[in-house]
Parts: structure tokens; C-alpha cells; sequence
């Protein structure tokens, strides 16, 4: 079953009409985008969107022999324009089956937002599916993987998560953005957060063979976010781990009495997470490292893990400090550092970046800026993959 993109943005477009976004202004080239619409071996059209008859011709693709139009947006979608070659649109209800006369296999999906979601299989039993904007699949699921996912992964990754979950997208299915709005810079950064979900991206006229596995880069095992105070550290370390269908949180900070401005950002991170990620509050990170088995681990983050490790190791006492308490922290952190090495999970950790010429003015604050730096670099060479963020960017160290 061959699918041809012959659009892949948001319903309008990118560059959006009139946009001034910096997303906007660097759509340029293969990263200008028409409204989504996808043609199924030239015979099953899915959605109208303005200029199609353009967009099949620069996919050198034709009009001619479709049998089926089918509609996935909301009735407030892109305006129809219908070339006179083709029959007139229709949306199935949800449930509803349709068999095409040379075999194509058609069932409307229930998703959680406006719209409608399709599922196609092909003559030859390749299978697609294809969920409107903004929308992710809702009930139950059914049958084999999917050969082939074309859904809005930026702006719903959970959507993906839950298609995981059920089965319905497997390591073999490929999984392809489609609606391409301009929340994201394009280009390289586009490319660089779909590789992480597992998913990747085509330019406008591509022709893709479902069932014909890509290989996509490997999602790292192990991650190391690095940034300043609010750089964007956290939100980039959970965007990596957004389309999982369970994350286990580990929130290091723990509690600080009756302090309430303290409890309004715990409060805050804790209500941005997806609801299918179980939050854990504790410092003992070696036995969970050390599982085999459970969901991949998000720890925020490491500089609050060695605040409580050298706060019981008595590092602010200085003859405790030199009496043992040195050696104990080192002990605990090199423990640490062994259990990110040996770990089977897939990982993220998030860590403040020190330093950067700034020497703190008491001797506690260059002995913790030290021992974070130490840290940061022994952990940072047990990962595959360790970011740097800056004003919400994330840079590639490795």
C-alpha cells in the first residue's frame, strides 16, 4: 500500500498566512508545508484541503483514479475546494466500515477531539492509520500494529503513548508526523524532538510504503539534561520521554515543611506531567536504577540529590567533613554513577549546569559548586546522549 503525502502541516499550512514567528520565517524550502492530506494508491483520498489539485501534480501524482474522498477534520476545518475530477466527500461515523471496490478497507475511528480517525488496510494487508489534528485515538483497540502512523506526534506525543500502550504501534510500525504546526523551529530541531518520541518526518509529496520499516534513530538509553535555572532543562527531559505510555518520575526535592511557595512548583511540575506517569519522591536512586525491569525513569534532579547527600554526609561541619564525611559522599556518588553505568532502564536525569566563571562567595557554595561539577561529568560519561539547555534550546553535547 503506497501513501503519498500530499500535504503534511497544520490545517493552515506552513508558514502560517501572515505569520511573523521565527517558526514561520525559517518554513522555507522542504519545511513549507500545505494542509494535510494523504492520497492511498491513488484510489482513497484522506481530506480536502485548499490547492490539492497543485499538490498531487508536484507529487506527480493524479486525481484521476480516486474512487473515495473521506473528511478526518472537524466541520470548522481547512474550506473545500473540490477539482471537478473527484466524488464528493464524505465523513464516515465512527465504527462504520467501507470496502472499496478494489479492496481497500476502510473503518472510521472514535478519537478524543473533533474530527475522525481512519484505519485502512490494503489489498495486500499492509495497514494505516490516520488521525485528524490535535486528536488521539479514544476506546478500545483491536487487531494487529499498525504498518504505518500518520498523527499529530508534536502536539499530541500522549496520543502516541497510547498507542504504544495498546499495541497498536509497535517497534516496526513507522510512525510519521503529519499536521506540522509552527510550535516548533523546523528543520533540525524538528527532526531532532520527533527522533526522540521515536518518529520522524517527510517533506510534502513523499511516498511512503506501509509496511516498509525506517529505521529511525534509537531512542538513548540513558540522557543527561543539563541547564541553568529555569533554561527549559525539565520540560526538554520530559518532552523526550512524552510518548512512553509510562514514566516513573523521580522527584528528588522532596518536601520543605509548610514552605508554600515551595509547594506551589512542586504542585505545578507535578500537574504538567501526563497522567499516565506515577511520581516517586525519594533520593534512593541506586535500587531503582538497579531494577531490570519498569518503565523508563525521568530524575529531577541531580543537584537536589546531592544536596541531601552532602547534607548527610555533613559536608557544612568541617570537622565531620574531614573526619569520614568527604569519603562518604564520595562512596555515595561513585554507588551512584556505577548504578547509571549498569542500569537496563531507559533514563533521563536532570542536572544545573555550574559554574560558568561565577565563583560563589562562601566557602559552602564553591564546595557544593565543586561536587556538583564532579558529578555532572561522571555521569554525564556513563550517557549516551547529554544536552545542554539554554533559554529553552537544547543543544547536543553528544
Amino acid at each position: 500500500m503506497h501513501v503519498t503525502l500530499l500535504g503534511t502541516g497544520a490545517p493552515a499550512g506552513l508558514p502560517r498566512p501572515g505569520c511573523s514567528c521565527a517558526a514561520c520565517a525559517r518554513a522555507l524550502g522542504d519545511e513549507v508545508r500545505t494542509a494535510t492530506a494523504v492520497l492511498v494508491d491513488g484510489v482513497l483520498l484522506l481530506d480536502l484541503t485548499p490547492g490539492l489539485a497543485l499538490s498531487a501534480a508536484r507529487a506527480g501524482q493524479s486525481l484521476h483514479g480516486v474512487r473515495q474522498v473521506l473528511l478526518s477534520h472537524p466541520h470548522e476545518g481547512p474550506a473545500l475546494e473540490l477539482p471537478r475530477e473527484l466524488p464528493v466527500p464524505v465523513r464516515l461515523p465512527d465504527g462504520r466500515e467501507l470496502t472499496l471496490l478494489d479492496g481497500h478497507r476502510v473503518r472510521a475511528l472514535a478519537v478524543d477531539g473533533p474530527g475522525t480517525g481512519y484505519a485502512v488496510t490494503g489489498p495486500g494487508g499492509g495497514r494505516l492509520l490516520y488521525l485528524p489534528p490535535g486528536a488521539g485515538p479514544a476506546g478500545e483497540f483491536a487487531g494487529p500494529a499498525y504498518d504505518l502512523c500518520l498523527l499529530d506526534v508534536v502536539g499530541r506525543p500522549d496520543a502516541l503513548a497510547r498507542l504504544r500502550g495498546a499495541g497498536a504501534a509497535a517497534l516496526t510500525t513507522d510512525v510519521v508526523a503529519v499536521h506540522l504546526d509552527h510550535d516548533v523551529q523546523p528543520g533540525a530541531e524538528l527532526r531532532r524532538r520527533l527522533a526522540a518520541l521515536g518518529a520522524r518526518t517527510e517533506p510534502d509529496g513523499a511516498t511512503l510504503t506501509a509496511g516498509d520499516y525506517r529505521r529511525i534513530p534509537d531512542v538513548p538509553r540513558r540522557t543527561l539534561v543539563l541547564g541553568g535555572a529555569r533554561s527549559g532543562k525539565s520540560a526538554e527531559a520530559e518532552r523526550r520521554l512524552a510518548a512512553f505510555p509510562e514514566v516513573m518520575y523521580v522527584a528528588t526535592g522532596g518536601r520543605r515543611g509548610d514552605d508554600p511557595e515551595w509547594t506551589a512548583r512542586v504542585t505545578a511540575h507535578r500537574e504538567r506531567r501526563p497522567p499516565g506517569w506515577t511520581t516517586v519522591e525519594t533520593c534512593d536512586l541506586v535500587p531503582l536504577l538497579a531494577r531490570a525491569e519498569g518503565p523508563p525513569l525521568l530524575i529531577d534532579c541531580l543537584a537536589l540529590w546531592l544536596t541531601d547527600a552532602m547534607d548527610a554526609a555533613g559536608a557544612w561541619e568541617t570537622e565531620r567533613w574531614a573526619d569520614g564525611g568527604a569519603r562518604e559522599l564520595a562512596a555515595r556518588t561513585a554507588a551512584l554513577v556505577a548504578a547509571v553505568r549498569g542500569t537496563q532502564r531507559t533514563v533521563v536525569l536532570v542536572s544545573n549546569e555550574t559554574g560558568s566563571g561565577i565563583v560563589p562567595a562562601t566557602a559552602s557554595g564553591r564546595l557544593f559548586r565543586d561536587e556538583l561539577g564532579r558529578l555532572n561529568a561522571a555521569v554525564a560519561a556513563e550517557c549516551e546522549h547529554v544536552l545542554l539547555t539554554v533559554a529553552g534550546t537544547a543543544l547536543p553535547l553528544r
